[in-house]
C-alpha cells in the first residue's frame, strides 16, 4: 500500500445555486430522497402525434403524464441529463402538455433500478449494466432503451507507483457500486488477465473513493468521469487502463436513457419530448466550445450537488467522453456476456432492448 495522500476536502453541503442559463424556468420544488439524493426540476409539456408501440405492447394511452419522475447522477457521463435541465431544454419540451418534472439525482445505477422497477421513476439515466440486468430477469418486460446518452469516460486509475497490470496482484481497488457498469468492467477485466483472485474490489460511492485513494486505503479504482480524472488532476493518480481501448473503434455505452416500458404505453407523448429534449441538449454539447461547456457542467453539478469541481477537473473529463443520442446496440451483447462470464448477470436475448421509434424520431430532421 502506499503512504497516505493529503485528505480530500469535505464536500460542501451548503446551499445550491441555480444555473439560469435559456428559459425561465417555473416555480420548483426540491425532493431529497435518502441521504445522497438529491432532486432538481423544472416544468412540463405536449406531443400532438405519436408513433403506435409495438406489436403485443399497445394500449390505450392515457395522454401526456402528469408528472415526469427522472433520475440521473450527478457525473459527467450524464452531462445530457444536466444540461438538459440546467438550460431548460426539458422545462421548455414538457411545458406544453402541463407534466410536472420530478428529477431526483441518484449515486449509482443498482438504486436507480430499484426506483424504476418499484414504480418510483418514470424514466432515468443509466450505465447500461443495471439496464440490461432488469430487462432479461423481467423477461424484457420492465424497461426499454429510448436514447442514447454518453459514449466512452471510464477508466482504471491507479496509485502512480503501478505501472503495469500484473502490478495489480494484491492490490485494494474499488468501483461505484457493486453490480454497476463500471463493477462489471473491472471484474471482467481481471477475470480476462487472471487477477480475479489476488484483486480485491470495494464497491462505494463515487464521492467517497477520491477520500479513500487520498488517505492510502485503496491503490486505485474503475470509475466513470468525472471521478477518474479527479483522481488525476487533484491527487495524482495514473490512468492505467482507459476503457475504451478494450472496444471496438473505442466506442462503448456509458450512458442510456431508459423508461419504463409501462410508462412508454401509457405517454408516448410524455416520452418523445423527453427523448428530443435529450437530443438537443447533445446537440448543444457537441457545438459547444470547451468553454462553454465547462462553465455549463460546473453550475449543473454544483445544482446536483451543492458544490462542483474544479475547471481543470471537468476539462479533463469531458475530454474523455463523447455525447450521442443514437444507442450503439451492438455493444449490449457484449456487456450481457461480460456479466455473465463474472457472474452479475444472465445470458438472453437483447434484440428488443432498444425502443427505435425514438431514435427514428431523433434522427429525423
Amino acid at each position: 500500500m502506499s503512504p497516505p495522500r493529503q485528505p480530500v476536502p469535505a464536500p460542501n453541503d451548503g446551499a445550491r445555486t441555480r444555473f439560469s442559463a435559456g428559459a425561465a424556468r417555473p416555480p420548483h420544488r426540491i425532493r431529497r430522497v435518502g441521504g445522497t439524493l438529491v432532486a432538481l426540476l423544472a416544468a412540463a409539456a405536449v406531443l400532438t402525434a405519436f408513433l403506435p408501440a409495438p406489436q403485443g405492447e399497445r394500449r390505450q394511452a392515457a395522454g401526456p403524464a402528469q408528472q415526469l419522475r427522472l433520475g440521473y447522477f450527478a457525473t459527467i457521463t450524464h452531462a445530457p441529463a444536466l444540461i438538459a435541465e440546467s438550460q431548460g431544454l426539458l422545462g421548455q419540451a414538457l411545458q406544453p402538455q402541463g407534466t410536472e418534472l420530478v428529477p431526483q439525482v441518484f449515486s449509482a445505477g443498482p438504486a436507480a433500478i430499484e426506483a424504476l422497477n418499484s414504480g418510483a421513476l418514470d424514466a432515468a439515466y443509466l450505465g447500461p449494466s443495471p439496464a440490461l440486468n432488469s430487462y432479461l430477469s423481467s423477461g424484457g418486460k420492465s424497461l426499454r432503451i429510448i436514447a442514447g446518452a454518453t459514449e466512452s469516460g471510464a477508466s482504471l486509475v491507479v496509485d502512480p507507483t503501478i505501472t503495469t497490470v500484473p502490478e495489480l496482484a494484491g492490490r485494494q481497488l474499488a468501483t461505484p457500486q457493486y453490480g454497476g457498469t463500471q463493477d462489471v468492467a473491472l471484474r471482467h477485466f481481471l477475470a480476462e488477465h487472471q487477477l480475479s483472485d489476488s484483486v480485491s474490489i470495494t464497491p462505494t460511492s463515487n464521492g467517497t473513493v477520491a477520500q479513500l485513494f487520498a488517505r492510502g486505503a485503496i491503490d486505485g479504482a474503475w470509475l466513470p468521469e468525472p471521478y477518474a480524472s479527479l483522481l488525476v488532476e487533484r491527487y495524482g493518480a495514473r490512468r492505467l487502463v482507459d476503457e475504451a481501448s478494450l472496444w471496438p473503434q473505442g466506442r462503448f455505452p456509458t450512458t442510456v436513457l431508459v423508461a419504463r416500458t409501462e410508462f412508454i404505453d401509457a405517454h408516448p407523448q410524455t416520452v418523445a419530448r423527453l427523448a428530443e429534449a435529450n437530443t438537443e441538449a447533445i446537440a448543444w454539447l457537441n457545438q459547444a466550445t470547451t468553454d462553454q461547456q465547462v462553465q455549463a457542467v460546473r453550475q449543473a453539478l454544483a445544482a446536483a450537488n451543492g458544490a462542483s469541481l474544479p475547471n481543470g477537473v471537468i476539462r479533463a473529463a469531458l475530454a474523455e467522453v463523447d455525447f450521442s443520442p443514437v444507442p450503439d446496440g451492438s455493444s449490449f451483447t457484449t456487456l450481457v456476456q461480460h456479466a455473465a462470464e463474472v457472474g452479475l448477470g444472465q445470458p438472453g436475448d437483447v434484440s428488443g432492448l432498444i425502443d427505435r421509434r425514438w431514435v427514428r424520431h431523433q434522427e429525423e430532421p
